[in-house]
């Protein structure tokens, strides 16, 4: 497993670069990041998540998925306690943007496409119930978190957004046994497969946009780091480890909790007028030491998990 992930995480890492030099070269700008980054949330990613949905219905995989949700609970739970602990509010002007980007990680760009590549669809199905807790309480929890108010019409759109249809839509079909047609689904298929470069790409853009260098010189990302890459999967293990569950379920739980900070960080950060630069930073600089410590977090999970 660790081989696997590793080769994975080096596949990624070098689509990522294709994206930092497409931005260093001028082939792109922020403008095409953006135009990207919103066909990765607007088509790409509810056809993969569809697509994943399209699976055989058994018993086990039905209880599986309810496991899903129950433990992306967990790991969320598990962040916000961390991250209230080690990142109070009022004893920094950033605390907001610190503590979301501790607890979201980016388990839809980056962990729907490394758990695709290595625990295939079963894996992608699990992760699907991660990604819709992500997203209920990225625009809940996390918004009110970042803006310090609460507004309906917010958390509407995000509860209302393609990602979270394209769930509605494959539970629906996965519940009910019904198979798309073949024309149709093959055609899902070529789109959902664009997910992995794309994805990549994106985060090498955005790395190209950020000052490496900032970041390397602020301690306080270094704690950050260490809190959304180590400490946050390292707890969820202890827990998991003594679970008698799947252990592609258990494996995909850990791998998405496992995850950099998730782009949305730096999106929320810009719209709700925090500290961009500062969440740009992060994301970069935990976008970059995940390509390490996943697999490291992997290889210690495997005796344990499997």
């Amino acid at each position: 497993m660790f081989i696997i992930i590793s080769n994975q995480i080096l596949k990624m890492f070098l689509l990522m670069m294709a994206g930092y030099i497409s931005y260093r070269t001028k082939l792109i700008d922020t403008q095409g990041n953006k135009a990207l980054s919103n066909l990765l949330l607007m088509i790409i990613s509810p056809c993969i998540i569809i697509s994943s949905f399209q699976i055989e219905f058994t018993d086990s995989l039905l209880h599986g998925l309810l496991f899903s949700f129950l433990l992306a609970v967990l790991a969320h739970v598990i962040g916000i306690l961390v991250s209230g602990v080690l990142f109070p509010s009022r004893t920094h002007p950033d605390s907001n943007v610190e503590r979301f980007s501790c607890i979201y990680s980016n388990c839809g760009f980056m962990g729907i496409p490394l758990i695709s590549g290595i625990l295939g669809s079963e894996g992608v199905l699990y992760v699907t119930a991660y990604v819709a807790t992500f997203n209920a309480l990225c625009w809940t929890q996390g918004l009110v978190l970042m803006t310090g108010n609460t507004s309906w019409k917010q958390l509407k759109k995000g509860l209302t957004s393609p990602v979270m249809f394209g769930i509605l839509i494959g539970v629906i079909l996965f519940l009910t046994r019904i198979r798309i047609p073949s024309l149709l689904l093959d055609t899902i298929d070529y789109v959902a497969a664009m997910n992995t470069p794309v994805g990549m790409m994106v985060a090498g853009i955005a790395l190209a946009e950020t000052n490496i260098l900032d970041a390397l010189k602020n301690r306080r990302i270094y704690l950050i780091t260490a809190v959304r890459l180590l400490v946050i999967p390292a707890i969820l293990l202890a827990v998991l480890a003594f679970l008698p569950l799947n252990s592609t379920l258990l494996c995909t739980m850990l791998v998405a909790a496992a995850c950099p900070t998730a782009t949305t960080c730096t999106i929320f950060a810009l719209r709700y007028d925090a500290n961009y630069k500062y969440a740009s930073e992060i994301f970069a600089m935990t976008t970059l030491v995940s390509l390490i410590t996943i697999p490291l977090i992997v290889a210690l999970a495997e005796p344990l998990l499997f």
